[in-house]
This record gives C-alpha cells, structure tokens and sequence, in this order.
C-alpha cells in the first residue's frame, strides 16, 4: 500500500498538532478555572493534634527529656480523651459529605477539571469522526500481532489489512495517550493538559469514599499513647562520648 504525503501533511500533523494546542488550553483554562483551597482552622486544629501524638511515639521523642515526655503524654491523653479537637464534636455517626463545605468545594472543583477534559476531546473526535473517517495515516516500523488489529485500525473496517497500518481514529487515541512527555516538556512536571489523569479521576466518586469516625480515631491514638514508653538517649551521653574517645570521667 502507498500513502500520498498530502495525507502527512494535512492529516497526520494536523492532529497531532491540534491535540498538544489543545493540551496547552485545557492547562491554562484549568489553571484559572481552579480557586485557591480554603483552610478549615477546625480540620487543621484537628489534624495537628493526631500528629502530635504519632510524634510524640516515634522515636524522635526520644530526644526530649523524660519529665517533658510525659508532661506531653498527660495533656494529649487528657485531651485525646475529651472532644475538645474534634472538628465536629456533636455528629453522630460517619460524616455526611454532602454537608460539608469541603468536600463540596472539592466535588466542584472535579466537576470542573471533567468539563474542561471532556468538551475538547469529544469536539475533537467529532472532528476527526466526520471530516477523516476510514484514513489510513500511517505505517508502525514493527511487526505487531493480529490482536492489536481492534485497537490500531478503528474506523477501517477490513480483514486483509496488515496490523502496521494506523487509521485516523486510532491516531487520535495513540495521541491521547501518548503526549505526556510532549506535555511535561512544554508545561513542566506538574501539567493540566494530560487528560488521562482526569479520565482516572473520573471513575473514584468521592461519594463513595468511606468517611472517618474521628472520635473512634481519637480514642485510638490515646490508648497508643498510654502504652507508649519513653526512653531517652541523653542518658548516659556524657559516658559513652567519653568511651568514643578513650577518655573516663574525672580522668
């Protein structure tokens, strides 16, 4: 099979082009399209307290003084015990998401992300649907198996057709997935223009995601907290730096 170039230049590029300046908007429109988090002081209050308290039984605790360990300990246990860091003290039961105001806020913020993902691709497999339906763009240098057929010639509906051909439609989807690096080199790192990322994050409905029972977390880290010992590495400092070094005390 021959392909004229015309093909190449004024279907190949095309594409190709149209979906990295596609890419480059759908970064921009996301970036203005996204507001700035706004901090709960209760949720932050809340979960400062609960990293308090795994600090304090790592080992990095083990620097402080026993008396300031265990000054720490009573007053966490004592206010782990109550439900003074609790963000909301009078629910009960799981959380209901619908009214929170920050997972709202959240819940917005991907309907947003979806829109911007979802309105240029499907103009643009309209696009290539309707005006370059059953073209043939291009030939891969490598032998592939029969089982890639389906996913290489969409739109080109033939059986003697050798697998190395790539149909229009199927160069759109090669595209799609395949301009990150394209992107990442244009955009940087932390790009909006992948829309594989917001196609995944599609199918996790934060409705369904289980909610905590903070005071049952609470309740947790406090019995962790009682059973936690305290053993300082400043005992003892004095001897052994003077062991290191081949020296004793008052010698």
């Amino acid at each position: 099979m021959y392909l004229d170039p015309a093909i190449r230049d004024w279907v190949l590029f095309p594409i190709m082009i149209v979906m990295v300046l596609v890419g480059v908007l759908r970064h921009h429109a996301t970036q203005l399209m996204s507001s700035m988090p706004k901090s709960d002081l209760k949720g932050v209050r809340e979960t400062q307290a609960l990293m308090r308290g795994r600090l304090l039984r790592s080992l990095g605790a083990f620097d402080i003084p026993y008396p300031a360990f265990q000054a720490r300990k009573q007053y966490l246990t004592t206010q782990f015990a109550t439900t003074n860091y609790i963000k909301s003290p009078n629910q009960t039961g799981p959380p209901n998401p619908m009214a929170d105001p920050a997972g709202m806020e959240m819940m917005m913020e991907g309907m947003k992300k979806n829109m911007v993902m979802l309105v240029p691709q499907t103009v643009i497999m309209s696009w290539i649907t309707f005006f370059f339906s059953g073209f043939v763009l291009i030939k891969l240098p490598f032998p592939l198996t029969v089982r890639f057929k389906a996913m290489l010639q969409r739109g080109v509906e033939t059986f003697d057709m050798d697998v190395t051909w790539v149909s229009s439609l199927s160069w759109y989807f090669l595209n799609l997935f395949g301009l990150k690096s394209i992107y990442t080199l244009i955009l940087g790192e932390d790009n909006a223009a992948d829309g594989t990322k917001d196609m995944a994050q599609m199918q996790m409905n934060p409705m369904q995601q289980p909610q905590q029972d903070m005071s049952k977390i609470f309740q947790s880290e406090k019995e962790f907290l009682d059973l936690a010992d305290h053993q300082s590495v400043l005992v003892g400092v004095e001897e052994r730096l003077l062991a290191k070094y081949g020296r004793t005390i008052g010698g």
